[in-house]
């Protein structure tokens, strides 16, 4: 009796998956509402974030802001921005951090928001997730070759945790990096005076409840001025009194 044999390799499944330029990739429409990459042409689909992802990326949006407003910096702080590395390959990094002038441009033109060749950004920040091949040296490569000046991955896994910092030396043309540990001060290139806690990065406090201290630092700022003033306000009272002139004291 004859039987069926089941072929040892089974035959390598042909990639039927359509093939976009940049240009189409711009304006394209997805009806499945997932966020989806370009790489080498293919659409490469982003999986939903984690709740501590989530997070992360909130702390670092909330820190950077704080940051540059602290420094005056006319610079910006976004999520969901693409950032073009290659002819047919445009990634959607968790935090980009552009100049004002560069987010304009954006702005003024229609499709969808990325950063095109000449629009390099200052920095870029991935939260490593499954695909961690991808972000440590897929990524890493794409931002060197971009030109991206610092490129941050955050890997929050048990027993891989730290903040890598990959930035180009003075009159270098390839990246050099710095792995920064729990308990460790992480410290940007582009950012030198921005410096951060490794742990609290990992594990970031709620941003809501960083809003609220600071709302509650400055009422309390507030509260003692005004009780400075009252003061001050006796005092005159007191000086006119006795017939001083307090603004010539």
């Amino acid at each position: 009796m004859s039987q069926s044999v089941v072929p040892a390799i089974e035959e390598k499944q042909l990639d039927t998956s359509p093939t976009l330029t940049f240009e189409e990739y711009k304006v394209y429409q997805s009806k499945d509402d997932v966020k989806y990459e370009l790489y080498k042409g293919k659409l490469i689909p982003m999986a939903t974030a984690s709740a501590l992802h989530t997070s992360i990326c909130e702390f670092w949006v909330y820190k950077l802001q704080r940051y540059l407003a602290e420094h005056n910096l006319d610079v910006v702080v976004k999520t969901s921005v693409g950032v073009r590395t290659e002819d047919a390959t445009s990634r959607i990094p968790d935090v980009v951090v552009c100049t004002e002038s560069l987010w304009q441009q954006a702005l003024a033109r229609p499709g969808s928001g990325i950063l095109d060749f000449d629009e390099t950004p200052l920095l870029v920040i991935e939260v490593v997730s499954q695909d961690r091949r991808a972000d440590y040296i897929t990524k890493r490569v794409e931002y060197e070759l971009a030109n991206v000046p610092e490129y941050v991955i955050v890997d929050p896994a048990q027993n891989r945790q730290r903040v890598r910092v990959a930035a180009f030396p003075e009159g270098e043309e390839s990246y050099a990096q710095v792995d920064y540990l729990p308990g460790e001060e992480m410290v940007s290139v582009v950012f030198p005076n921005l410096r951060l806690s490794v742990s609290e990065i990992l594990c970031p406090p709620l941003v809501e409840g960083l809003i609220k201290e600071e709302q509650a630092r400055l009422q309390e700022l507030g509260q003692q001025a005004a009780t400075e003033r009252q003061r001050a306000e006796r005092l005159a009272a007191r000086l006119r009194e006795l017939g001083v002139d307090p603004d010539s004291v």
